[in-house]
């Protein structure tokens, strides 16, 4: 007896444990509308689901409402979707080792596509006319240059008849070696002038490119099912509709409450009679 007591207190806690569970597992309608479809009474559910709920927890099952029975006559799905669209534009950078547009263009796609941090996507298309090309970085270079002089008519071979340096394209050369010819009493020099000339050049290019286009983001994602119900006629109704007379089945109840008054008023003052009589008795 014992061992069965504690078997049915288990099993009632976990059904009390259960219910809850089971009840959080429930849809519940955002609006309730009824109304009249000839003769019969509808009762319309809205449900608002979004794409994480399961539409099978939809309650579909008979249910009772003020005294009439309703079933499911049909459920409707719409989906409510709506997207936010925008202008957008994204710049790509990218290095090329020459500027030359010609061996720039090839490295650049046609479109892009894109995602925002915002949430919006799209495809993006490259406008040409944005293209920069600049330099990354320079650095210089040096090299060798010479230029050659000739000085005629000198009265003697003597260097220091001639210049020891000369300007030359913006540089100084200075003199490097002198070739001597004779020409009668005079003397003709032929000089050779050395120098370094230095360049900057660029070390690399940075592009700039800009892709412009729509992109657009989903700001609603919901789907709205309409469950319809009908409502049936009660048993009550029903029979109220077959003509039988239902006030009976009011009379019988008030009838049997009077009849157990009267016996146990009658039995409770019999009672009290013998146990006054009791008392008497026993003085």
């Amino acid at each position: 007896m014992k061992r069965t007591a504690v078997l049915c207190l288990a099993a009632l806690l976990a059904c009390s444990l259960a219910i809850p569970a089971m009840a959080a597992d429930i849809l519940y309608p955002v609006e309730v509308t009824e109304y009249m479809e000839g003769d019969s009474s509808r009762l319309k559910k809205i449900y608002v689901l979004t794409p994480a709920d399961d539409p099978s927890l939809i309650p579909t099952e008979d249910f009772d409402r003020e005294g009439q029975t309703y079933t499911l006559l049909d459920i409707t799905r719409q989906d409510q979707v709506e997207t936010d669209t925008r202008d957008y534009t994204e710049t790509v950078t990218l290095e090329s080792k020459t500027k030359d547009m010609d061996a720039i263009l090839p490295q650049l796609t046609a479109t892009l596509e894109v995602d925002t941090e915002e949430g919006y996507t799209g495809v993006l298309t490259l406008d040409t006319a944005s293209i920069q090309v600049e330099a990354a970085g320079y650095s210089t270079s040096t090299r060798a240059v010479t230029a050659a002089r000739t000085y005629p008519n000198l009265s003697d071979a003597d260097v220091s008849l001639i210049p020891k340096s000369i300007e030359d394209g913006g540089r100084t050369l200075e003199l490097a070696n002198v070739q001597w010819q004779e020409a009668g009493e005079f003397y003709t020099a032929n000089a050779t002038y050395t120098g370094t000339a230095s360049s900057k050049y660029a070390t690399g290019y940075t592009v700039t490119a800009e892709y412009s286009g729509e992109v657009s983001k989903t700001t609603n994602d919901t789907v709205t099912y309409a469950a319809v119900f009908s409502a049936n006629p009660t048993q009550m109704q029903t029979a109220a509709k077959s003509g039988m007379n239902w006030r009976w089945l009011l009379v019988l109840p008030a009838g049997a409450a009077a009849a157990g008054l009267f016996f146990g008023g009658k039995f409770l003052l019999k009672k009290h009679k013998s146990k006054k009589n009791w008392e008497e008795y026993t003085k």
